[in-house]
């Protein structure tokens, strides 16, 4: 029997359609869902980053300097010049083939490739965005570096036309006379800063005005907006050096540190009607373009930074004090006696035994005794006073760093020969520029003018605003400074100074001839001498100071009339014709006929100084510096070693008994504590002269 078939469920077509539309609707949801949980994730949780992202693309943001101020001589030579270059650098972000790269950059600076790769790599794999290639090039090579690096069919906004490869704006510094002047001007480092002389002491004004330049870019790298913000502009140095007369100091000090085989040399010509220095040398020296020849021992400037025992050029003082308190006159007689004076149990010495002569015969013989017995009559008070009005004891106060205040022992520190000892130079530290000062003071009438190197400081918009007016300070009076060349004259022309007579001019000065202390055989070293020469020339109206010192001479004279005189009459006989400055005596006159005069440092032989002689001493201006920088100061290293004794007294050994509580042979504190002003490398050579 057939079955009947069976009936077909009916299909509801309205649920059907409902359910794929709830189906369908379901899709859109999570879609709509996660489109929305993506947009929260980027537009709030990483809003920062693609922001700073996307103006990363966009906007190109560079900063750069403008060059660094120049540095002129007083007749606008530049010596000290900022000039434009680049640096070639990579972004590791944009390489794509670290090899290749590496290969074709090698191949146009021919320079290693498998070290550049190794660089390129390691920077690929930090993400560098600043690889330096290679610095400092000119514009024209530059030029020659983009056009074999360039990629015809790379679309690129900058130069090079080679991928992840870019330049950069850079400066280097340059000086035009190399080594001349080199302690005055100093240097500045890669960075642009200023580490030694003018470079380091008016950093502020010279330093380049920093440039913020915002470039916005399309999607190829073409600029279509920019933003240009800078700060104020760098200024320019004129100073009062000039190159002629630099050149020629810097040259007579060589010649002379060679031929007498010193171990250094110092000089420095000032202009007395006006304090400016017209030249500031050392020897040796460095070229400021080549850092890497920078030493310990020529990095410090000796002018400002050595401390010495001037020994007979500090009669200067002895005497101006005695004829401004009217106590003496150049004519007026003296008596030397036998050459040998004892002060509170010790002995000083003349050379040789002159017997009763005038006071000119008296400095111009250089002779010790005649100095104490001067000083015994100015009293120590007074002499003390004059001391300080010469400006001994303080900063000049010149635009360099790390200038020494120099040693004046307060007066209650005083032994019983200490006013002896201080009349013909010793138990006190002095610097080259501040002996030539006092100097400058007596050629100026009595006037001593504060010694400067800036003459003016130009804007960006070639104004001069007035720098402050030098010190000035009446030290003596005319008639005293006027007295006192006529016995400097006598110096030159009869005594000891006769080396530094001139063809054509008259000059006045004086010698100095001072035993060194040596902390080998913590004493005074009988065979180290420092030697100097101070003078002005014309000798009746001075139109500069010129001073010369010289470090452990060992050839020929020894003195300061056989080491440093030849070196000041080379200068002056130079400078004075490019000063304009007209001949005051015929050439004849000038000649000198007798021997020179032999100028003892001033102990007696026979006393405890003839200790054994030790070589391989501390050197003038030693010091250790890992990088080539200025000698900062260090505010306690002179401090420290004035507490290992006294000042160097010529006739005076150290006594194995004395105490060290409150006696006066205690530790030297120097007045003011200007000493603090020193620099690492001058506390070191303390006392030693």
């Amino acid at each position: 029997m057939r079955q009947p078939a069976k009936r077909k469920k009916k299909v509801n077509l309205k649920q059907t359609a409902f359910t794929r539309f709830m189906l369908i609707i379901a899709v859109f949801v999570l879609w709509i869902g996660g489109i929305s949980a993506r947009l929260v994730n980027l537009q709030v949780q990483q809003a920062q980053w693609l922001k700073e992202k996307a103006e990363d693309v966009r906007e190109n943001r560079k900063r750069s300097r403008q060059l660094r101020g120049t540095i002129y001589d007083r007749n606008e030579r530049a010596l000290a010049i900022s000039v434009n270059v680049k640096t070639l650098f990579a972004d590791a972000t944009e390489l794509e083939d670290v090899k290749a790269t590496a290969k074709a950059v090698a191949k146009v600076l021919k320079i290693n490739e498998s070290k550049l790769e190794k660089q390129l790599s390691d920077a690929k794999e930090a993400e560098r965005k600043f690889v330096p290639i290679a610095k400092g090039l000119d514009a024209q090579t530059a030029e020659l570096v983009n056009k074999a690096l360039e990629d015809p069919k790379l679309s690129k906004s900058d130069t090079p036309k080679f991928v992840a490869l870019h330049w950069r704006e850079d400066q280097t510094r340059t000086y035009p006379y190399e080594t001349l002047a080199a302690h005055v001007i100093g240097f500045s480092n890669a960075e642009g800063t200023g580490q030694a002389g003018i470079e380091q002491s008016q950093n502020d004004e010279l330093f380049g005005a920093i440039i913020n330049k915002v470039q916005i870019r399309d999607r190829i790298g073409n600029v279509y907006d920019e933003t240009v913000t800078e700060k104020k502009p760098p200024k320019e140095i004129v100073l009062t050096i000039s190159v002629p007369i630099q050149f020629a100091t810097d040259q007579a000090l060589e010649r002379r540190v060679k031929e007498s085989g010193s171990k250094s040399g110092m000089a420095v010509v000032i202009d007395n009607k006006t304090g400016e220095i017209l030249a500031l040398s050392n020897y040796p020296t460095y070229n400021p373009n080549n850092l890497k020849e920078i030493r310990p021992e020529n990095l410090p400037n000796g002018v400002i930074q050595s401390i010495y025992s001037p020994g007979s050029v500090f009669k200067l003082v002895t005497y101006s004090s005695a004829l401004e308190k009217k106590l003496i006159t150049p004519d007026g007689e003296i008596d030397a006696g036998s050459g040998k004076i004892e002060v509170a149990k010790h002995v000083f010495t003349d050379s040789h035994a002159i017997g009763r002569v005038n006071y000119k015969k008296a400095l111009a013989q250089s002779s010790n005794v005649c100095a104490i017995k001067t000083s015994m009559r100015v009293g120590k008070e007074s002499f003390y006073d004059y001391v300080q009005k010469f400006g001994f004891g303080k900063p000049t106060g010149i635009e360099l760093p790390a200038e020494t205040g120099g040693i004046v022992r307060n007066i209650d520190r005083w032994n019983g020969d200490s006013l002896a000892s201080m009349s013909i130079g010793y138990e006190i530290g002095v610097s080259a520029l501040q002996m030539a000062t006092a100097f400058a003071t007596i050629a100026n009438d009595g006037v001593r003018i504060q010694p400067h190197l800036i003459k003016e400081i130009r804007q960006s918009d070639e104004t001069t605003p007035p720098l402050p007016v030098p010190e000035s300070r009446q030290v003596v009076s005319r008639e005293t400074a006027r007295d006192l060349r006529s016995m400097l004259r006598e110096v030159v022309l009869t005594g000891t100074g006769r080396r530094a007579q001139l063809d054509g001019y008259s000059s006045a000065g004086k010698t100095g001839t001072a035993w060194k202390f040596d902390p080998a055989i913590k004493g005074i070293n009988r065979s180290k001498y420092v030697s100097s020469f101070i003078g002005f020339a014309p000798a009746e109206n001075p139109a500069v100071t010129i001073a010369v010192v010289m470090d452990e001479p060992k050839l020929g004279g020894r003195d300061g009339g056989g080491a440093a005189a030849p070196a000041f009459h080379e200068i002056a006989q130079t400078i004075l014709p490019e000063l304009n400055v007209a001949r005051d005596i015929e050439s004849s006159s000038t000649v000198a006929e007798a021997e020179d005069i032999p100028e003892t440092p001033g102990a007696d032989g026979a006393d405890a100084l003839a200790q054994t002689p030790q070589t391989g001493g501390p050197k003038l201006n030693d010091g250790d510096v890992e990088r080539p920088k200025a000698a900062l100061p260090k505010p306690d290293a002179a401090k420290k070693a004035t507490e290992k004794g006294p000042l160097p007294n010529p006739t005076k050994p150290r006594d194995p008994k004395a105490k060290n509580s409150n006696e006066k042979e205690k530790a030297i504190e120097p007045s003011n504590r200007q000493i603090k002003n020193k620099s690492s490398s001058t506390a070191r050579m303390e006392y030693r002269t």
